[in-house]
C-alpha cells in the first residue's frame, strides 16, 4: 500500500496543475459579442469621398439601412483620422475627429500643417452605442 500513496499523490497533483493551467488560459480577454437577432444591426457609411480646397478638408457619404440585415438607424456619424507612422509597416492608429448628427453626411475640418498622408474613416452610431462596420478608408494626401 505504502507503494501506491507514492505514486498516487504525484500523479493527482500533476493532473490538478495541469488543470489550472488549462483553466487559466493566456490571460487575454476577448470584447464580448453583444446578442444580435437578425435585422437589429446598423449599416455602414458608403461612397465616403474627400475633397481638400487649399488646407479645408470636406468629407461626405451615405448611409442607407438594409431591410433584410441592418435597419437600425444612426444617431450619428463617428469620423475618425489616422496618419500614418514613422516606422514601416507600423499599424495605424485611428482617433476621434468630430461627430456628425443625423440627417448631416458631411464633415469639414482644417488640416493641420504637415506633408503627410491621411486616413479617413466613418462609423454610424445609434442608441445605446449600436455601431455599424467602418466604411473604406479614404486616403487624403496632403502637398
Amino acid at each position: 500500500m505504502r507503494s501506491f500513496n507514492g505514486i498516487w499523490i504525484p500523479a493527482v497533483c500533476v493532473i490538478i496543475v495541469l488543470g489550472l493551467i488549462q483553466v487559466t488560459g493566456c490571460g487575454k480577454k476577448t470584447p464580448l459579442d453583444l446578442p444580435e437577432k437578425p435585422g437589429q444591426a446598423m449599416a455602414a457609411p458608403e461612397n465616403v469621398k474627400a475633397v481638400v480646397t487649399d488646407t479645408h478638408l470636406t468629407l461626405t457619404w451615405t448611409h442607407e439601412p438594409d431591410p433584410k440585415d441592418a435597419v437600425l438607424a444612426p444617431a450619428y456619424f463617428e469620423v475618425s483620422m489616422a496618419m500614418p507612422e514613422d516606422c514601416e509597416g507600423c499599424p495605424f492608429v485611428f482617433q476621434t475627429v468630430g461627430q456628425v448628427d443625423m440627417p448631416r453626411m458631411v464633415f469639414e475640418m482644417s488640416l493641420p500643417d504637415t506633408t503627410r498622408s491621411l486616413y479617413f474613416r466613418v462609423q454610424a452610431v445609434g442608441e445605446n452605442d449600436v455601431r455599424s462596420e467602418y466604411s473604406s478608408t479614404v486616403l487624403v494626401e496632403e502637398n
